[in-house]
């Protein structure tokens, strides 16, 4: 049961993430084509809700999506199983959230 949740875990946060990387590409083009500094962005950025919700989301997405793909790589390479397994998960969605959550404070926060 755990594994059909955590596959379906995988394939919901993928379902998020599509949508949030092509829109995250879409706005790294039209900044770079238009020319604009990173003081420019980070003018257009910070105070944001909107972007504070959109890179938030994208940020939990991936956290869960790469936890769930290293846990899955873990097991097949080294055939970790039980505890340590779930505790690697847990860390490296928590590592992955922090890191990712400090990002986006840092574009977002005014």
């Amino acid at each position: 049961m755990l594994d059909l949740r955590l596959y379906m875990a995988q394939r919901l946060s993928a379902m998020v993430m599509i949508p949030l990387t092509l829109g995250h590409l879409a706005v790294m083009i039209y900044a770079m084509r238009g020319g604009l500094t990173g003081g420019e962005i980070l003018a257009r950025t910070q105070g944001s809700l909107f972007w504070f919700l959109f890179y938030g989301t994208f940020v939990a997405a991936v956290s869960v999506h790469g936890a769930i793909g290293l846990r899955v790589i873990v097991h097949e390479t080294f055939g970790t199983r039980g505890r340590a397994l779930m505790l690697l998960t847990w860390g490296s969605c928590l590592v992955l959230f922090l890191m990712g959550a400090r990002a986006v404070l840092a574009v977002t926060l005014a």
